[in-house]
């Protein structure tokens, strides 16, 4: 039997990481729990700072879709793929991070995420037409995926009692804060230096990220026979499910829904995939996706609630810049300096929660945080083709605000009860609920959108119609100011109708927002009925250090 020596230096680098060593004299897996303080919050700051990363970069894109729709001349059809990509890459990646975090180690799985994630960032920043970008947006996003659950991972496993009830709050903020701030960061850099510094700001922090966590992150060991029992028709099954779905929810709305051969096929494939998915999950020997955590009561409710928090925390942010673009005209700085408030309202309420999270029953927390939401959804609902800043400001801190009442509890709820490599599968799927729900809510609302616009011209056009002489008098006046700059009554009378053709689009469009933020808030309302039947979960044995392989 071999033994494993390290070298005095490396010892000396690491000490407090207490490698235990079995009577055969073979190193056993790292103890976490015993590491210093301080080498703890070490390595959580490291990977919520790559977790960080990996979630501005979902919407960093949302104030310069404008821009980069210019520079690379792409359609308005086009653009939503961008988010679209990241995301349902990500999904991908997220549940299937706990299989590769075994198989290779938080630490090696980690720094290649980083590694590949800030190659990724450069590719998008070098784009050439929007096709190379969708491709180089669905790596950065598949890479950057694994860099999310490994964080709630950790920290559950290496922090215990006080520190540990720190844990959801500050991921939680960190979940929220990063996509939130995303288009306020891609504004003020898209105005300042241009739309591919987006991507290339990734590259100093992302060499940084993957050359700490090489050298400091050791909370695990790898088992690297797992490669050779992958199941590699449950991977692709799961892939397919999730693409084929997010397919048919984006192209679903310009194809004429299941009218389109294609959909009708991309949307066979997603039902076939996701059954032989979950036939996989249940009877492989080595699944890649364990869901054996939904046999928790409390995780189904907590995940259902991650559903629901991330189709409002992504589809309303990725909402406002759009009508701030689209209706009121505004820049990429414009947009980002109008929509950080939020992020103000979260940092705010993190400290609030973080508090009230041990003294205060969780699913009253989580109601006051649905009905919250809600509100603010609903006070977004009366927007006006002249709304900006100052009348965006209490809908958007309410929404900060009460957003983080939402998260904290269901990471608590979602999590504690788990250990080891169930812990691994809980916190994957758990991230992966937000995510889908993300991806599905910027799919619905674009599609909630398009057609309530389609309705409100509809109705413009027939109340124009119903008022034929006012209408045409309306018209008339705007022509007869617009003869002072052009001496062809012709041109002045097309100028007119191009005129008040613009004010029924504008106005249709801002009365399909006001309809999609109201369809939102019905839903947080709806989601009210499930908080009453969540127990509250006990609190979780601590963790073992065998329990972290």
């Amino acid at each position: 039997m071999s033994i494993i020596l390290r070298p005095s230096f490396f010892k000396t680098k690491v000490q407090g990481l207490a490698s235990a060593t079995s009577a055969n004299g073979i190193d056993t897996a790292p103890r976490p729990t015993e590491l210093p303080l301080s080498r703890k919050y070490l390595i959580f700051g490291i990977l919520a700072f790559g977790q960080f990363m990996a979630l501005l970069d979902i919407q960093i894109v949302a104030a310069s879709l404008n821009d980069i729709q210019s520079g690379l001349s792409a359609g308005p059809d086009e653009i939503s793929w961008v988010q679209t990509a990241y995301l349902m890459a990500e999904l991908v990646m997220i549940p299937f991070s706990a299989f590769l975090a075994q198989a290779m180690s938080t630490r090696w799985l980690f720094a290649m995420s980083a590694g590949l994630f800030t190659l990724s960032s450069i590719a998008c920043g070098c784009a050439w037409n929007i096709e190379s970008m969708i491709a180089f947006r669905a790596i950065q996003g598949f890479v950057g995926g694994a860099m999310v659950p490994s964080v709630f991972a950790v920290g559950f496993t290496i922090f215990e009692g006080k520190q540990r009830a720190l844990i959801p709050a500050i991921l939680g903020m960190v979940s929220v804060l990063a996509p939130t701030m995303g288009p306020t960061v891609g504004g003020i850099i898209t105005d300042s230096i241009g739309w591919r510094w987006i991507f290339f700001i990734n590259i100093a922090p992302g060499i940084v990220v993957t050359a700490l966590t090489i050298h400091f992150v050791h909370v695990d060991t790898a088992d690297t026979s797992m490669f050779r029992r992958i199941d590699w028709s449950h991977l692709i099954a799961m892939a397919v499910a999730l693409a084929g779905l997010e397919y048919v929810l984006e192209e679903g709305p310009r194809k004429d829904w299941f009218g389109d051969p294609q959909i009708v096929m991309a949307a066979w494939f997603s039902f076939v995939g996701f059954c032989l998915f979950l036939e996989r999950s249940f009877f492989s020997k080595n699944p890649i996706v364990r869901v054996t955590p939904f046999r928790n009561p409390t995780f189904a409710f907590a995940c259902v609630f991650n559903l629901v928090i991330g189709f409002g925390i992504y589809a309303s942010t990725y909402l406002v810049p759009v009508f701030l673009g689209r209706v009121r005209g505004f820049n990429s700085l414009q947009i980002g300096t109008t929509v950080f408030v939020v992020g103000l309202g979260q940092l705010v309420s993190t400290v609030i929660v973080a508090r009230a999270s041990n003294h205060v029953d969780r699913r009253i927390l989580i109601g006051i945080g649905l009905s919250g939401f809600a509100a603010s959804l609903w006070l977004t609902s009366e927007v006006a083709s002249n709304w900006g800043f100052g009348q965006l400001l209490v809908p958007q801190l309410a929404r900060g605000l009460f957003v983080m009442l939402c998260i904290v509890p269901s990471v608590n709820m979602a999590l504690s009860a788990f250990q080891g490599p169930e812990l691994r599968s809980a916190s994957g799927l758990f991230n992966l609920m937000r995510n889908l729900g993300g991806a599905i809510g910027i799919a619905t609302v674009n599609t909630w959108l398009g057609d309530n616009t389609r309705i409100q011209t509809l109705r413009f056009g027939e109340a124009l119609a119903a008022n034929g002489r006012n209408a045409q008098d309306a018209i008339s006046s705007i022509a007869g100011r617009f003869a002072a700059v052009t001496p062809d009554p012709d041109h002045a009378m097309l100028m007119a109708q191009a005129t008040i053709g613009r004010l029924v689009n504008r106005e249709a469009l801002t009365i399909a927002f006001d309809d999609v933020f109201r369809l939102m808030a019905w839903m947080f309302i709806a989601a009210l009925v499930m908080v009453p039947f969540c127990k509250v979960p006990k609190n979780a044995a601590p963790v073992s250090p065998a329990d972290v392989h």
